[in-house]
């Protein structure tokens, strides 16, 4: 193992770099603060920034799906004092194959974010309310964006009428230009060009939003790169997993991919799979045959068709777990039979409740980069990085992961 100084950060890694000032393992383990792991992975195809949970992940050369299973214990023996600190979450793993790693050395999350959000529709309205009153203790401001400006000006006026008698403390909520709109933490997709109409319901919903959104998404990508934007790129229309992507490309083309400006994989995150947990809870609770998903389940994979329920992750039974998985995909075709767009639980289980939790570093359901594909599963962020639950997974439901996974691998 090698050891490093740069600047006031201990950084260590399996190989040499040039560059930096060697340090004893000693000064390594008595220094304080997050310990940086540095290696080289595959640029684009992994991720640039994320938390060691496991030593098994020291050694890997490329991410995927692997990264959802619980890995051998391979690899060098650490040291005791190392490896507390990887139990710890305390070591954060960098990959220099990006040129502007050590910019990461400097990053830390903020202890009250700013957040800003574009699309004031169905889903951004409902999303702006939740965050407007849990967000008390987590959020400093949202700043609001719509090409509508009576939008705008109306969503401005009521949510901040949103109170009560103690005054309890509630972010500010303000208008923001289009060209500040990046100039926060966070920054929140709700943007959608078309949402299918009633009576619709034949064609995969998703998937009819998908080319027009995917415009519009990689317009405010290329945005974000250009203004060196280093927060989290939060997607919330849909489909999640697919706009993540193609943020991703757009944030990355040309000379942005030659500048380094562009955005990092794990700064992009869709938010989607929260509400498809709530309606598979929702079913489960209904039946007698289904309720042990409440404390032993698993959601994975996007909003739509090839989401995967495992009904248990210790005692797996497929077929109760498919039932359950159509269940939770149908569940919007049951309010769009009683002639309502189903946009309430999105916007709140999988947009301002899987928001709140992920920037209070708490386990949540959101797609996040996974080699060349962005997949919903449980997860938190980290001061460290992003963390992703690795369980040892039956094989039954390892091969509907692996299907899912191959069907988002070949649309984009």
């Amino acid at each position: 193992m090698h050891y490093y100084r740069y600047k006031n950060k201990c950084l260590l890694s399996l190989e040499a770099y040039t560059g930096l000032t060697p340090i004893t393992e000693e000064e390594a383990a008595e220094g304080d603060g997050i310990l940086y792991f540095l290696k080289k992975m595959p640029y684009l195809e992994s991720r640039q920034q994320f938390c060691l949970s496991d030593s098994a992940l020291l050694t890997s050369k490329k991410e995927g799906l692997d990264l959802l299973l619980k890995q051998p214990a391979e690899g060098p023996l650490l040291p005791d004092w190392l490896q507390e600190r990887i139990n710890m979450r305390g070591v954060s793993v960098i990959n220099t194959e990006y040129p502007d790693w050590q910019q990461l050395l400097e990053a830390k999350h903020p202890d009250s974010w700013r957040i800003n959000l574009a699309g004031l529709g169905d889903v951004g309205g409902s999303l702006l309310v939740g965050l407007r009153l849990l967000g008390g203790h987590s959020i400093d401001s949202i700043g609001i964006y719509d090409r509508d400006e009576n939008k705008l000006h109306r969503w401005e006026y009521e949510i901040n009428q949103i109170n009560d008698f103690q005054q309890s403390r509630r972010p500010s909520v303000f208008p923001v230009a289009y060209e500040d709109i990046f100039n926060c933490d966070m920054f929140v997709f709700c943007i959608a060009a078309r949402v299918p109409a009633i009576g619709e319901e034949a064609t995969d919903v998703r998937m009819a939003q998908f080319e027009a959104n995917a415009k519009i998404i990689s317009e405010y990508a290329a945005l974000a790169a250009e203004k060196g934007f280093r927060g989290i790129f939060a997607v919330v229309s849909d489909p999640v997993d697919l706009l993540c992507k193609a943020a991703l490309v757009a944030g990355n083309e040309g000379s942005l991919k030659a500048s380094g400006r562009g955005l990092s994989p794990e700064q992009i995150r869709g938010y989607g799979l929260g509400v498809m947990n709530a309606r598979a809870l929702y079913y489960a609770e209904k039946s007698t045959d289904l309720i042990h998903y409440k404390a032993d389940g698993r959601a994975y994979g996007p909003h739509g068709e090839g989401l995967v329920i495992a009904d248990s992750i210790t005692n797996y039974n497929e077929e109760k777990s498919l039932i359950l998985t159509e269940r939770a995909r149908a569940a919007n075709l049951e309010v769009r039979k009683a002639g309502f767009k189903p946009y309430i639980a999105p916007a709140l289980s999988s947009g301002a409740l899987s928001i709140l939790s992920t920037i209070r570093g708490e386990w949540h359901y959101s797609a996040t980069y996974m080699g060349v594909v962005y997949m919903g599963a449980k997860n938190r962020l980290l001061p460290t990085g992003t963390e992703v639950e690795a369980l040892q997974l039956p094989h039954q439901l390892i091969d509907r992961l692996n299907t899912t996974y191959d069907n988002l691998r070949s649309i984009i």
